[in-house]
């Protein structure tokens, strides 16, 4: 199972990148390998004010739906553009094409209460 040791994650297998004032937000391998064939994004939430664990959208693979979390409270910039038409991106590459959101995070001490690479992985062990 991959887990990058520069991401930032939730207990709800998000994860999030920052890069400068912007971060990225998916889920997780250890997510999408659970979900199984992810078939359709439903996020509506662009351009939003969001709060730490709000849902910003959900995701629905073949057998189940579930909701996505925000990592950190932020707006919503964008969203994937490339999943509208590709969401199986999220099961290929959760890391890389397959991200969910971009967001302006509005408080960056809040990322100090996510879990590391080793917290996450520990997590998933248990």
């Amino acid at each position: 199972m991959n887990i990058p040791s520069a991401l930032k994650y939730t207990k709800e297998h998000e994860w999030i990148r920052v890069e400068g004032d912007i971060a990225f937000v998916g889920i997780t391998d250890f997510a999408q390998g659970e979900l199984g064939d992810i078939v359709f994004l439903e996020i509506e939430t662009g351009g939003e004010s969001l709060e730490i664990e709000e849902i910003f959208g959900t995701i629905e693979a073949v057998k189940t739906v579930s909701d996505l979390f925000m990592p950190v409270s932020g707006e919503v910039l964008e969203i994937n553009p490339l999943l509208e038409d590709h969401p199986e991106l999220v099961n290929s590459d959760p890391y890389g094409k397959g991200w969910l959101i971009k967001i302006t995070p509005k408080d960056g001490s809040e990322l100090d209460r996510l879990l590391s690479a080793d917290e996450y992985a520990a997590l998933l062990e248990a």
